[in-house]
């Protein structure tokens, strides 16, 4: 074979045939879920809920609402948290370009085009490709919906703590620690001084008297790790016995879990509400969705467990340590406070306890740890949402390519291919180690017979 040399590239081929072109063989993972796509009519509903949002006649012809979808789970699936990496990784794969539907003739969609469709098509749109994909998991019999498990955790803001602004005058902070500091006698402070005063005083910030003006929906929290950031909060409610999300919210990062979890409880029942009117979903969903309730001790209120009681939930929901309780004139409140404490104690809230532990923790790593939205780069509860519910839809259709594939995600499938690569090697290793052995004990053995021959 002759030493091949690389072409000057600086000139390329004006006409090339459409036979010529690379064709890629695509990614199984893809072409698989593309199937499953393509069996339940997703482009086709699509279409339909989306019609509405698009002119009928005028206007240059748009990007097909199912391309739009698609990369929004493209995201979820490669781990991309923004929709400008989204363009670009779909328009360098031939993998993806085959399960858009793009050809190497034809430019997939930019960031701007995928923003500007955000815009346009509302939440309630967004709901439900959610609810079609949780009407496919109920097909697959990967829904049941009776016990529930709620939590929440926080995503980091577009927005950056240096931008707040007060609410009643509009200083900045830096002009609002001047301004102390020139009170307190220092006419001319440096930023050393302000960073000694800005330590001394006590409640430094608060949403009550700051606001970032650019992202006015996010805001100032502790995080987990100890530092202080603008945040929203994002409340899921999982699936106990599937693992898959029936449920997200965002909502105000202040609010408590008290506040923010009747909504996230009210989408629950919504969304069963509507898979239910599906004639072709699975038997094994529950008859009354929500019997069971599983939540932290951060969700305890007797408020909350005496509505959630009288709706026919049974809940299990530790009680944080608040002295002894005065129930003078609240009855109900204290009969359902007591009964939930019981079931609390008992060996099934234990094993359910674990269950909520590892499957909402479970789509929090998948969704926002390697799925690329733990930083958001979108601003607003709504903008945040949209993205955030097409995460989540391919989060759930996840768990129906793991039952027919044995992996969820593309990245699964490398990581099972490696592993089978390794016992392979593994077991190629062991039958040489094996062979060399016998082969050496043989080669002893000749030798120890022909020296007792010698030796007689």
């Amino acid at each position: 074979m002759a030493l091949g040399n690389r072409k000057d590239q600086s000139q390329h081929s004006m006409w090339v045939s459409t036979q010529h072109l690379v064709q890629g063989s695509g990614h199984p993972f893809y072409q698989r879920l593309n199937e499953i796509l393509k069996e339940h009519g997703f482009d086709r509903h699509a279409e339909s809920k989306c019609a509405k949002f698009y002119a009928e006649k005028a206007g240059r012809p748009g990007i097909p609402p199912g391309v739009y979808f698609r990369m929004l789970m493209i995201g979820y699936f490669e781990g991309i948290d923004s929709e400008r990496g989204m363009a670009w990784r779909c328009e360098d794969s031939l993998a993806l370009r085959s399960f858009l539907g793009y050809g190497l003739d034809e430019a997939t969609p930019d960031h701007s085009s995928l923003s500007r469709i955000r815009q346009r098509i509302d939440v309630e749109t967004h709901t439900e490709i959610f609810t079609w994909v949780l009407k496919v998991l109920a097909k697959a019999k990967l829904l049941v919906g009776k016990t529930v498990g709620i939590d929440a955790t926080t995503l980091e803001a577009n927005a950056a703590m240096r931008s707040i602004v007060r609410k009643d005058t509009g200083e900045s902070y830096e002009e609002f620690l001047t301004q102390l500091a020139k009170e307190s006698g220092i006419e001319t402070p440096t930023r050393e001084d302000l960073s000694k005063l800005d330590k001394k005083r006590k409640k430094k910030t608060s949403n009550k008297d700051w606001h970032n003006p650019n992202d006015p929906d996010a805001k100032i929290t502790k995080m987990k790790d100890g530092r202080t950031h603008l945040s929203n909060k994002s409340e899921h409610a999982v699936d106990l016995d599937s693992g898959a999300v029936l449920a997200v919210t965002v909502q105000g990062a202040d609010l408590g879990d008290t506040t923010t979890i009747d909504e996230t409880l009210t989408e629950t029942l919504l969304n069963m509400e509507e898979v239910k009117e599906d004639p072709e979903a699975e038997s094994n969903l529950s008859e009354e969705p929500v019997q069971t309730l599983v939540a932290d001790k951060g969700y305890h209120s007797a408020l909350v467990v005496t509505e959630l009681v009288e709706a026919g939930v049974r809940t299990y929901i530790p009680e944080p340590d608040r002295g002894r309780r005065r129930w003078k004139g609240k009855k109900r409140e204290q009969a359902a406070v007591y009964a939930n404490r019981r079931r609390v104690r008992g060996k099934r809230s234990k094993r359910i306890m674990r269950k909520r532990c590892e499957l909402v923790e479970r789509s929090f790593e998948h969704i926002y740890d390697r799925g690329g939205m733990r930083r958001t780069h979108l601003r607003g509860h709504e903008n945040i949402l949209k993205r955030l519910l097409i995460h989540v839809s391919g989060f759930n259709l996840g768990l129906v390519m793991r039952k027919l594939l044995g992996y969820g995600t593309p990245r699964g499938l490398r990581g099972r291919l490696s592993a089978l690569l390794k016992s392979i090697l593994g077991v190629l290793r062991d039958m040489v180690a094996s062979l060399a052995r016998n082969w050496i004990f043989s080669y002893r053995k000749i030798q120890f017979r022909d020296w007792i021959t010698a030796s007689a």
